[in-house]
């Protein structure tokens, strides 16, 4: 099983959840984040002054899979969430050693 973590530009997760539901992935999470990267943030103007966003918004979406799924979701969120601008995000792919269902108590891959 695989953990698939990705952080992609906010306005790009409608699109993504829709793509990764065409292929058959039944849930995600998706978390409103602030970071940075190449882009270092940048500068604003409101009332006349100037100043610096460090962070900037982002969403990251984690998503657990079967191995088999794995290169598929990631294919899928690099395709759906590039802009081709900077900023368009990462996306890390972890190894997933234990899943429990609290409700049914089912584990691993039933428990997906």
């Amino acid at each position: 099983m695989k953990l698939i973590m990705a952080v992609i530009k906010p306005f790009k997760l409608d699109d993504v959840r829709d793509a990764l539901t065409s292929i058959g992935i039944d849930g995600l999470t998706a978390t409103e984040v602030k970071g940075f990267g190449r882009q270092k943030g940048h500068t604003e103007i409101y009332r006349g002054a100037e100043y610096a966003i460090s962070f900037l918004p982002k969403i990251k979406i984690e998503i657990a899979v079967k191995d088999d799924l794995a290169e598929q979701v990631v294919e899928t969120i690099m395709i759906t969430a590039k802009t081709g601008q900077i900023g368009d995000g990462k996306i890390f792919v972890y190894d997933l050693n234990n899943v429990v269902r609290i409700r049914t108590g089912e584990t691993d891959a039933d428990a997906l």
